[in-house]
């Protein structure tokens, strides 16, 4: 039985939260519905779901740490090429590792004390040009409604793909401007039309006012460069986000891309890989995706054990390089045919459910 045959749309989609595909999720039962997960026993679930300060204790002092003497080494070596390498690894610190950060800091489990959680999570979402507020929000959206359209604010990959402005953002060349302009709106008292159909009425006056907050360290750092007439500050501060990101769009891009839209059930909209232990450190075990989008409560660090729980129930994981080896004859195919996806095998007993409400029926 092809669990995905009862999926049938036109094309182009409109991804925006307010247009006419809205209207179709919610109608159809997409909106808020209910996703399949596989059974775990609740013995093992309560430990799974085990909160411990310690693992991130440790890994957000080493990644601080590098941090720190990776910008030292640009520092001391300003003006010539040795400052080069230290500051590409400091852009990857700084953007591609402050985006798993950010993830799981903000889902709250990263952490067991919640200050803990907060304050990483304030400081990744400046890193990254996110209002913490607003994203905090957009998030919850996107594991209520994953890559529902109409309804999921995080849909990176959509069909037909935008390729010219996914290569721009390697470098951040888009997505760098358009959150510094979401900020400044921000900070001006304004939400997009997709923000306010997520952030409710009584968090926006904290949306504004942390906005304010990150468009006024941003401010003061160009200040700085200008007035001692050096990139330095911003290389410090902002321009890493653009120059940093590189690695995080190879290795989050595959999380949904070229899979399944409009289904109930993540392993058939996001990917599992398997990364090396450097990956892992960077990603925080975001490579397990299937398994974090089933049971987000699951703190990173239990990711690979939830992983050995549940993998005889989904599709096998891939390798980076064999994800990418999939995403790129697709996206290339979507160009002329947006309807084309990959569809993810399921094994043999797997636990099933039908992939929409209008399936179940």
């Amino acid at each position: 039985m092809d669990l995905l045959a009862p999926l049938k749309f036109k094309m182009p989609r409109s991804y925006s939260l307010t247009g006419p595909e809205r209207d179709h999720a919610i109608e159809s039962g997409l909106a808020g519905a209910q996703w399949y997960q596989t059974p775990i026993d609740r013995k093992l679930m309560k430990e799974l779901m085990k909160r411990s300060d310690g693992p991130a204790l440790r890994d957000t002092a080493i990644w601080l740490g590098l941090m720190a003497l990776s910008a030292a080494g640009g520092i001391w070596f300003w003006g010539s090429g040795w400052a080069v390498p230290f500051f590409l690894v400091y852009g990857v610190l700084y953007a591609s590792a402050a985006d798993s950060r950010w993830h799981e800091c903000g889902h709250g489990t990263a952490f067991r004390t919640p200050w803990m959680n907060d304050a990483v999570y304030g400081l990744a979402s400046f890193l990254m040009m996110r209002n913490p507020v607003v994203w905090r929000w957009s998030h919850t959206r996107h594991h209520t409604d994953t890559i529902i359209v109409g309804r999921d604010p995080e849909i990176s990959a959509m069909r037909p793909p935008q390729l010219i402005l996914i290569g721009l953002n390697v470098i951040g060349l888009v997505a760098v401007p358009q959150s510094l302009a979401r900020l400044v709106r921000n900070a001006l008292g304004r939400l997009t039309p997709d923000e306010a159909d997520y952030v409710p009425e009584s968090e926006r006056p904290k949306a504004f006012r942390v906005a304010r907050v990150h468009v006024a360290i941003y401010a003061a750092t160009i200040a700085a460069a200008m007035v001692w007439q050096s990139w330095l500050p911003l290389m410090l501060v902002g321009l890493p986000r653009a120059y940093g990101v590189w690695l995080l769009m190879v290795m989050g891009l595959p999380q949904h891309m070229g899979l399944a839209e409009d289904v109930l059930d993540h392993r058939l909209n996001a990917r599992t890989m398997i990364f090396g232990p450097v990956l892992r450190f960077l990603y925080w075990n975001m490579n397990y995706h299937v398994e974090h989008h089933m049971y987000p409560m699951v703190p990173y660090h239990a990711l690979p054990r939830l992983h050995q729980a549940v993998k005889h129930d989904c599709p096998p994981p891939e390798t980076l390089l064999g994800a990418w080896r999939l995403i790129v004859p697709t996206v290339l195919r979507q160009l002329r045919d947006p309807t084309h996806f990959i569809r993810k095998e399921l094994p043999p007993g797997a636990g099933r459910r039908a992939i929409s409400p209008v399936a179940d029926g």
